[in-house]
């Protein structure tokens, strides 16, 4: 019953010698808006290629394997079935055709020969109830592959910017880029520290979770003798439970918080050290201009 250890979503990992970690906050807080703005509008080639751009650099990033596989394969498991579903998904009337035809058919005279459905499969009886008829054609493959990109590409990018990054880099990383916003009169310092908490807290709502997952195992409660009844009663109490304990949770927070007078470090006091070392520049440098290199190829390959 120690899944949620097993995989550690959005937690950092301490200790590990990932050049990731070395890298600039601000730079990976850029590269993962990239992961999440360009797929929009873009076609199923570019969104391929993000997936297997982010694989490429979770093979190549040393982190542990026992890290991030087990996310990695249930993220994929996820995506596929999403997309699958979304390819089984009506994909609209088509609109009624026009009169004028574009000159571009005659330069697309090949895809004449490619055909639109790619599977049809005629009505299944099954017993008294009838599945079917399932067709999949070219516009259903498409949005099904870019459902499960961007699901792949949302989550998994993500995950790895909070597995190799401190929740306090995190937080500087995002109160420097929006520091302008300090002339509006917004609060950015309590912002930022209501941010820090809520990451800090993340894994103390897995880890209360985890317990009572084990707490149900332990007892070796069978649903199916309790019947339907009974084990949405069980399940309610539980749910009680764990709101308690997380607000429990919260509640010695604040309660730590006021016991130090309420004061907190300024967040420009939490600048990471690797910023100050020469010895990351150049990595910080190279990866700067990828990012670039990867912009301009989403501007130039990357439109549908």
């Amino acid at each position: 019953m120690d899944w949620f250890r097993q995989i550690p979503i959005g937690q950092y990992v301490y200790g590990t010698s990932c050049w990731l970690r070395f890298l600039d906050p601000r730079l990976k807080f850029f590269w993962v808006l990239m992961f999440l703005l360009t797929p929009v509008l873009a076609g199923s080639i570019w969104r391929v290629g993000l997936v297997i751009g982010l694989l490429f650099i979770t093979f190549i990033s040393a982190l542990p394997v026992r890290v991030w596989w087990r996310s990695l394969f249930y993220l994929i498991i996820l995506a596929a079935i999403v997309g699958f579903l979304s390819m089984l998904l009506p994909t609209g009337v088509d609109s009624a055709p026009i009169s004028v035809r574009s000159p571009q058919e005659l330069k697309d005279a090949t895809l004449v020969s490619i055909p639109w459905e790619i599977l049809h499969i005629e009505p299944l009886d099954i017993g008294p109830t009838s599945i079917g008829p399932i067709i999949i054609n070219r516009r259903s493959a498409e949005l099904g592959l870019k459902t499960s990109t961007l699901i792949f590409t949302v989550v998994h990018s993500v995950n790895l910017m909070l597995l190799t990054t401190s929740p306090e880099d995190l937080m500087w990383s995002i109160r420097w880029i929006f520091a302008p916003l300090n002339f509006l009169g917004i609060p950015l310092d309590k912002i930022s520290l209501q941010l820090l908490l809520a990451l800090r807290f993340l894994p103390l709502v897995q880890e209360e979770f985890q317990n009572l997952l084990r707490s149900i195992a332990i007892r070796a409660v069978n649903f199916k003798e309790l019947g339907l009844k009974a084990s949405l009663g069980v399940f309610l109490s539980v749910a009680e439970r764990f709101l308690a304990n997380i607000l429990l949770r919260a509640e010695q927070g604040a309660d730590a918080l006021l016991a130090r007078g309420g004061l907190w470090l300024h967040p420009g006091d939490l600048e990471p050290k690797n910023l100050i070392n020469r010895k990351f520049s150049w990595l910080n440098m190279g990866s700067l201009s990828l990012l670039v290199f990867v912009l301009c190829l989403r501007g130039k390959y990357g439109d549908l």
